[in-house]
């Protein structure tokens, strides 16, 4: 029994030695970074709500169905198995050791017999998933080659291993105590299954075989966790920890933070956005370590999908791994530190960011890919003045004519003339007879394309009796493109212009069609000092529907798949209410798209990818028109100017003009009243 002792505890200090040593010096890095923004800690009844559903109810994995349960077993395998441990620690003092009061009841050892049993299940379905989808030696070899790499199967063997040894010990135990005396009862199935198979070896070899493989037991569980905490398993442990700091447990919403722009305190010391590593804020390190390298963000990511070269998991890795290399000037302030573009990220991969949140919706450990990213984007702007070339244009249209395209305020209301009623120009206060301000915004203003959506919300609100009035020439860019491009300056400037307008109006209710501009007014215009009631039109729609003071008409009659805009499903949860206004059209034929709601495919536009150009791989919004083709459906609906814009484009270069119309909801409302 003394060797027994003396042997477990040697492998458990050193193992838990030099794993608590790892630790440390984790977490002496990541608190290395900057301050991290205040909604970081905000309520805790989200951040219990996102404990509970994505740590410990699997949400975002158990999507992928069976992986997705092979990792709910083996997350509540170990976690039920930690009374194991402790029962393995105490039978090194006492064969017989059990927890007082539970440790004989037949439940408990079904409980740990069937999760052991269970993770070992698990193991064979992970074996057979990497196996099935392991690249080909020359992807292996490629830069884009990620995580299937010996080390993940070591892990499974380490994970084999804990279990098996476990269950061997408890079986030759059986066989070397009194029944009465064993402490896991018969509900322990398994262990008593392998105990017959061993009870012909009799009580000696048995009893040495207990000794031998709860010694391997302890050994093998201090040598996973010493692997644990050098290997990108690491989430075990850091996951819960970064969902409790995770700002998001709805939907993605407002960017990270606002910086402060005051140019009146600019020094040679200071920096806007990212450059190197050190910049960013803890959480973002945090964010890093945490990775588990699945590919689910890279899964459903529209770039990668399209053959560019942004992979969000491969991103996040080469940050964690330059986290790591700059380990010494990062805790010592001593030493140089690697500009992160290009040594570590590539351009190509920085600007092909649409900003959807694809990645950020799937990662099962809440990482925040898209700020990384816009922040990375902010240093390059405006502190290296290198962006894509194409995109100087919008910049320069949006900080003198007030909108991307430099067609003026003047022609911020030619969208009215072709309506049969007058909509009141706000010049001074909102009367209050005017129940909303409808913030038309740029693309619905002064796109072609995209006024027709307008016009149809206009006339529909109209005839529901709605009163509204526009800013016309007062209104401006939001700053949703500049500021997803990275010129977080001109953002400022150009929310606080309109803020001030705003205000000046005494905006109170605002309507958009424009999911960018609802986005931008409704969640960061607040941090700014703007705060508004705002409501898109698709829910002001289903609100008039709902309450029958807008009754869907029989002059449609056909097939409709929605597309979803990402900064209104993903970015803001409103995935239903259109919906439910094609629902309330007695003719249509609802048809959903393989990816759709908050996993719905990107259009292309976001990011200020609208203004970008699209050389590498093929077109986002083709891809995405390609999907809404294969359903057969005779209009593709979406409630958002960009996706009109980039579908209309994907429609004509297919030459489908003839098969298939792209239409605003409010149009297809109009359609169906005969109008």
């Amino acid at each position: 029994m003394l060797v027994r002792i003396i042997l477990g505890l040697a492998v458990t200090v050193v193992g838990f030695g030099i794993a608590g040593r790892r630790f440390h010096w984790l977490s002496k890095l990541i608190r290395s970074g900057q301050p991290a923004p205040e909604r970081t800690r905000g309520s805790i009844l989200p951040k219990a709500e996102a404990e509970v559903t994505e740590v410990a109810g699997q949400r975002k994995l158990l999507q992928w169905t069976i992986p997705g349960l092979a990792h709910f077993f083996t997350m509540w395998g170990f976690t039920i198995l930690l009374l194991t441990i402790v029962e393995a620690y105490g039978a090194l003092f006492q064969k017989t050791f059990h927890f007082p009061g539970i440790g004989q009841w037949d439940w408990v050892g079904f409980v740990e017999d069937f999760f052991a049993v269970m993770v070992l299940v698990a193991l064979v379905v992970f074996s057979i998933i990497r196996i099935k989808n392991a690249p080909a030696k020359k992807e292996r070899q490629s830069r884009f080659y990620g995580s299937h790499t010996g080390a993940a199967w070591l892990v499974l063997l380490m994970i084999a291993g804990v279990i098996i040894t476990l269950l061997l010990y408890r079986a030759a135990q059986v066989n070397t105590v009194d029944p009465h005396q064993f402490p896991y009862g018969w509900g322990a199935f398994a262990s008593h299954a392998i105990a017959k198979l061993l009870h012909p070896a009799g009580p000696g070899i048995n009893s040495d075989l207990a000794t031998v493989f709860l010694i391997l037991n302890v050994a093998v569980i201090s040598g996973f966790l010493v692997f644990v905490s050098y290997s990108k398993h690491l989430h075990i442990f850091m996951a819960p920890i970064n969902v409790a700091f995770s700002r998001r447990p709805r939907a993605l919403g407002a960017l990270n933070k606002t910086p402060d722009m005051d140019m009146e305190n600019v020094t040679e010391e200071t920096v806007f956005g990212v450059g190197e590593v050190g910049h960013f804020s803890w959480k973002q390190m945090l964010d890093f370590a945490t990775c588990t390298e699945c590919g689910r963000c890279q899964s459903a990511c529209p770039a990668w999908n399209t053959e560019k070269p942004l992979s969000p998991k491969l991103l996040i890795m080469g940050l964690r791994d330059n986290m790591f290399a700059s380990a010494t000037p990062l805790m010592s302030g001593e030493g140089e530190m690697t500009a992160l573009v290009p040594n570590v990220i590539d351009p190509d991969v920085l600007w092909a960011c649409t900003t959807c949140g694809a990645c950020v919706e799937e990662c099962p450990v809440d990482i925040e890919h898209i700020d990384a990213i816009i922040d990375m984007r902010r240093y390059q702007v405006l502190m290296e003045s290198e962006f894509p070339s194409e995109a100087g244009l919008m910049l320069r249209n949006v900080e003198n004519q007030g909108d991307p395209w430099g067609l003026g305020q003047a022609k911020r209301t030619d969208w009215t003339k072709t309506l049969d009623f007058e909509i009141p120009v706000i010049t001074g206060t909102i009367p209050d007879d005017i129940e909303y301000l409808y913030w038309v915004g740029c693309a619905g203003a002064l796109d072609e394309r995209a006024r027709k959506g307008v016009q149809a919300t206009a006339r529909m609100l109209h005839r529901a009796g709605v009163t509204f009035g526009i800013l016309g020439p007062k209104e401006s860019c939001t700053g949703d493109p500049v500021r997803r491009l990275g010129n977080e300056y001109l953002y400022q400037e150009q929310a606080r212009l309109n803020i001030a307008t705003l205000d000046e109006a005494g905006a109170k209710k605002i309507i958009a069609s424009c999911p960018h501009c609802f986005n931008t007014i409704k969640n960061e215009y607040p941090s700014l000092g703007g705060n508004y009631e705002v409501i898109h039109h698709a829910e002001l729609l289903e609100h008039l529907v709902r309450t029958g003071k807008l009754t869907p008409g029989t002059g449609y009659k056909g097939k409709v798949t929605y597309h979803d805009p990402c900064y209104l499903g993903r970015h803001n949860r409103i995935i239903e209410e259109p919906r439910s206004v094609l629902s309330a059209i007695p003719g249509v034929e609802q048809i959903e798209m393989r990816r759709c709601k908050e996993r719905g495919f990107c259009c292309g536009a976001g990011g200020a990818r609208m203004w970008l150009e699209e050389n590498i791989g093929k077109r986002i919004n083709m891809e995405r028109m390609d999907e809404a083709l294969g359903t057969g459906a005779d209009v593709v609906s979406t409630a958002c100017p960009y996706c009109m814009i980039m579908l209309d484009d994907a429609v004509r270069a297919n030459a489908k003009e003839d098969d298939v119309r792209v239409l605003d909801l409010s149009q297809l409302v109009e359609e169906s009243l005969g109008l």
